[in-house]
């Protein structure tokens, strides 16, 4: 049995019930590593209300949580362990976006190189894509990620603090040239914010997607 017929059924959280998601935005939410997805789940109720929030338990158990792929710095990693984590969250999406008039994706910390990975290999289909405090992985030539298929129009917010202590230099050294040349990019900077999200950060994000997604 492959890894990915190994993976479980989708576990998603639904900020409306089944009857009342068709025909509204959707916003897709990607937690981070050794999280899952009731913990960006808080932030449905501070966007915009136009969205159907859907948010999505990566796959592979760790420690009290879950993770999408190994750890970059893990022996265990790989970038087909990525593309394998992304294919699990396009197939359950798959599912679902014909009832829905756009699909965005909000990832925080390894959320974010979630989101950004799906992107990649689907460059044509999602409104905007939301970072919080993450990065985008560095895919070298991998055929897999259609990068060149991305011309700058896609939206992007990437949001964090400098004094970050998770996400490495290198990660974000790859993440910034990436960004800048393959979307449209919002970046914003905090303070005292470290590796989370807050208030203001919040109110910024729903801005991006009234203007970005809802009013476009």
């Amino acid at each position: 049995m492959s890894q990915a017929a190994a993976f479980p059924a989708p576990v998603v959280l639904w900020s409306h019930e089944e009857g009342e998601r068709a025909g509204k935005p959707l916003l897709v939410l990607l937690h981070g590593y050794g999280s899952n997805e009731a913990d960006l789940f808080s932030l449905a109720g501070l966007l915009p209300e136009e969205f159907v929030v859907a948010s999505l338990r990566a796959p592979i158990p760790t420690g009290p949580g879950f993770t999408w792929f190994p750890l970059t710095a893990s022996i265990d990693y790989s970038l087909d362990a990525v593309k394998l984590a992304s294919d699990y969250a396009l197939a359950w999406l798959d599912t679902i976006k014909e009832d829905h008039p756009s699909v965005t994706l909000l990832g925080f910390s390894m959320g974010m190189a979630m989101a950004t990975t799906m992107l990649r290999q689907r460059p044509a289909d999602f409104a905007a894509v939301v970072g919080l405090s993450g990065f985008a992985v560095d895919a070298g030539a991998d055929a897999g990620f259609r990068d060149a298929e991305l011309d700058g129009t896609v939206p992007l917010f990437w949001g964090r603090d400098q004094q970050d202590p998770v996400i490495t230099p290198d990660k974000i050294d790859f993440t910034m040239g990436w960004v800048r040349k393959h979307t449209d990019l919002t970046k914003v900077l905090y303070t005292g914010m470290w590796h989370g999200i807050n208030q203001q950060e919040i109110g910024h994000v729903g801005e991006f997607l009234t203007h970005k997604v809802l009013d476009s």
